[in-house]
């Protein structure tokens, strides 16, 4: 299978070569020149196989020049229960009849963002050697809260990489970014950037599309590479626990082969939902396809309208990973809707750009709804999901998960559906426990550091606090650089050449 970018369909290029490359060279994002189809038999075979067996074989249908036995190996590798806690990588919780939660955050970082992230660096460093590539490759992150750790975690002291991460100053939670500032590794760097995640997205992307720079850079023994979800080799890896998620449902008996189940995805740059619509393209049986935003809501309106408009007020809320207007892997989905149309893809793309907006057409529209339903949870909507949830059912969910719960709530009750679903849970409660303490009730009236909260929201929930995040406590923060958006190339370059092998 080939792969070619959504602006330019007619340079094609291997999986290998586009997870070397992160971005296409003309600023698209590489898209297969198909995606396979499994049968319901294959189904149902996956269902009887470990995590690491069933994603080593869904990736092979979508990366073919790695082998199964390649990819088990690294399956084997990147999920195992010395990295993800629990007994299974994703388990399924039921949250009640016929609702149930898919939890993605037993990694190493307690986000969903480990199970590609935890994979990558297998990914990149055998796509070096299939394209022969010698230089040293160097990732740029940027993030909005859990992408950067996820990356620093997969890539810090993996040979012939360097990884430099970007997160917005004051736009992360302080858990998250002792994560990344704390981080250790020879080849790693962080810097805080003074803006939103839109500003640290736009400037990475920026960097990456500057010929001259990387012509600079490959000269020195350097080529750029991402490990944003513009990455093919993020986003395949997602796809994975979607069939997992369907097969842990067969196994168990609670559906049969071939019943559909919606999926619900809290999510601000989309890579996540797309995963489950890859998965549904390529056979799994899923139904409609929910994106949940917060108060950043411009997925609800584009997804309601046709309507996508970054001009708006940029809010700050309680769940940061999912603050974002720019959807990046929106884009992908925006190609197949164009009928694969790279010149009416582009031109979508440029008046995003320059004019900030862009409205697809009535046919695009009804091939967008018919497929997607889209919903939003303020952070006052959030807090009361989390502790209606909590008092319910027992369950403690993070701020991004409740929000997913609170748009399935809404869906169910607008639309009367009976059809089992699967919502995302996308972290840890504990990574967010400053707001999620107060959601149900247990903090006092009195300041709170941190750690503290985290003891506290163990007391109140009778869970313990992932070790990766008490353990961040003791941890001496490396890197405190604060710089502008606009000096984020320049920064690059001193990196780089500062610590030149």
């Amino acid at each position: 299978m080939l792969y070619h970018s959504t602006r330019d369909n007619t340079k094609k290029v291997t999986s290998a070569q586009a997870i070397v490359s992160g971005l296409a060279p003309d600023g698209g994002l590489y898209v297969p020149e198909y995606l396979p189809n499994f049968t319901l038999d294959e189904i149902t075979e996956l269902s009887k196989l470990s995590y690491p067996a069933l994603a080593a074989n869904v990736l092979a249908k979508y990366l073919d020049d790695y082998t199964v036995e390649e990819l088990q190996s690294f399956t084997e590798k990147a999920y195992s229960q010395a990295k993800f806690a629990a007994e299974e990588p994703a388990p399924l919780v039921q949250l009640k009849e016929g609702t149930y939660l898919m939890e993605l955050f037993h990694g190493p970082t307690c986000a969903f963002k480990d199970f590609a992230l935890q994979m990558l660096p297998f990914l990149l460093s055998a796509a070096l050697k299939k394209t022969g590539e010698t230089r040293e490759a160097v990732i740029l992150v940027a993030t909005s809260g859990d992408t950067g750790k996820a990356a620093l975690e997969g890539f810090a002291d993996v040979p012939g990489t360097r990884i430099c991460v970007f997160y917005p100053d004051g736009g992360t939670s302080r858990i998250q970014r002792l994560q990344m500032t704390t981080q250790s590794g020879s080849n790693v760097m962080v810097y805080a950037v003074k803006g939103n995640f839109d500003d640290t997205q736009s400037g990475v992307k920026k960097i990456f599309t500057d010929k001259e720079f990387a012509a600079q850079l490959a000269d020195n023994g350097f080529l750029f590479s991402s490990a944003n979800s513009i990455n093919l080799g993020r986003l395949v890896p997602q796809i994975a626990y979607y069939f997992s998620a369907y097969c842990t449902l067969l196994r168990e008996g609670k559906i049969n082969a071939g019943d559909k189940i919606d999926i619900v995805v809290p999510t601000g740059n989309f890579g996540n939902i797309l995963a489950a619509y890859y998965a549904k393209h390529s056979g799994l049986p899923l139904g409609r396809l929910i994106c949940a935003s917060n108060k950043n809501n411009v997925l609800t309106e584009f997804i309601s309208t046709g309507h996508y408009d970054r001009r708006r007020e940029f809010f700050l809320t309680a769940s940061p990973s999912m603050d974002i207007l720019i959807s990046s892997n929106l884009e992908r989905l925006l190609y197949l809707l164009c009928g694969s149309d790279d010149s009416k893809l582009s031109a979508f793309m440029t008046a995003l750009s320059k004019e900030g907006e862009y409205t697809i057409g009535a046919e695009m529209l009804a091939a967008l709804q018919s497929e997607f339903s889209a919903g939003s949870a303020d952070d006052e909507r959030t807090f009361k999901t989390i502790r209606d949830t909590f008092e319910k059912t027992g369950y403690l969910a993070d701020t991004h998960t409740a929000v997913g719960i609170a748009v399935c709530s809404d869906y169910v009750a607008e639309t009367g559906s009976d059809t089992p679903v699967v919502i995302a849970s996308t972290a840890s409660p504990f990574k967010f426990a400053g707001s999620v303490l107060p959601a149900i009730g247990a903090k006092e009236d009195r300041e709170y550091d941190d750690f503290e909260m985290l003891a506290a929201l163990e007391a109140a929930s009778n869970l313990t606090a992932p070790a990766a995040l008490a353990g961040l406590k003791a941890k001496e923060e490396r890197f405190t650089t604060v710089i502008l958006p606009d000096e984020m190339k320049a920064f690059v370059e001193k990196w780089l050449t500062n610590n030149a092998k």
